[in-house]
């Protein structure tokens, strides 16, 4: 992708009960990005919708909570119908450092996604063991499925060009878990995939995808399979 002089830039941050850190979220980010955030809320019981409007964010909203890669969906078909050239997309509670959001679109003139790794050029952040041998496991997958190496296959720290963002939008767009299974969609779809170093810090107590138990153990299998059922896909653009 070739990005214009001055090209409609959308950030897309899903958002659910994030009142307490989403307008200083929202704040950093507009400081670097001179485009337009938009705050898909997902049914969130808190302030997250007032706090993302008084920090300057457009917001959509889920009347009840449809999943991250929903609200990842909605950001996505925002962009599409409004004519922004580009994505950004984010999580809401900080994990995400703005300071790294240049670099990813800079990357979108050799690119159609994205990706911010975390582990690229000795990046010091580091998650429990269990979750970085199950990113290695499906990070190895999904570096086998597509032909080129994925170093963090979990991270929702991208920049999608408009071409990709027909992609996302499509059905075949998981609604909880869009990681390592969609990014080895892209690349056998024709995209071009790359990473780039970023920042990032450990999530907040209490607030990762794969807390708990039960979800652990469901997204282990639904990710499974799901890369089981890629090769079997004939992936278009």
């Amino acid at each position: 992708m070739t990005l214009s002089e001055n090209p409609r830039i959308l950030v897309v941050m899903p958002a659910f009960n994030e009142a307490r850190q989403i307008r200083r979220v929202v704040e950093a980010v507009r400081g670097q990005v001179a485009g337009d955030v938009l705050v898909v809320d997902d049914g969130s019981r808190d302030d997250t919708v007032v706090e993302a409007r008084a920090g300057g964010a457009i917001v959509a909203t889920h009347p009840v909570n449809l999943g991250y890669g929903a609200a990842l969906q909605t950001g996505y078909r925002y962009a599409l119908r409004h004519g922004y050239d580009a994505v950004l997309q984010l999580d809401a509670d900080g994990q995400h450092d703005p300071a790294s959001i240049r670099p990813l679109l800079g990357a979108l003139a050799q690119a159609d996604v994205v990706v911010g790794s975390r582990f690229l050029d000795g990046g010091s952040y580091r998650p429990p063991l269990l979750r970085r041998l199950g990113m290695w496991l499906f990070g190895s997958v999904a570096s086998a499925l597509s032909g080129q190496r994925i170093t963090d296959p979990t991270s929702g720290f991208q920049a999608i060009s408009r071409e990709a963002l027909h992609f996302y939008s499509h059905e075949r767009y998981p609604v909880d878990y869009p990681d390592a299974d969609v990014l080895a969609m892209v690349a056998r779809s024709g995209l071009r995939l790359a990473e780039v170093p970023v920042r990032m810090l450990p999530s907040p107590p209490g607030k990762s995808m794969h807390g708990g138990f039960v979800k652990p153990l469901y997204y282990v299998f639904r990710m499974s399979l799901a890369l089981f059922l890629v090769p079997l896909r004939r992936e278009q653009r």
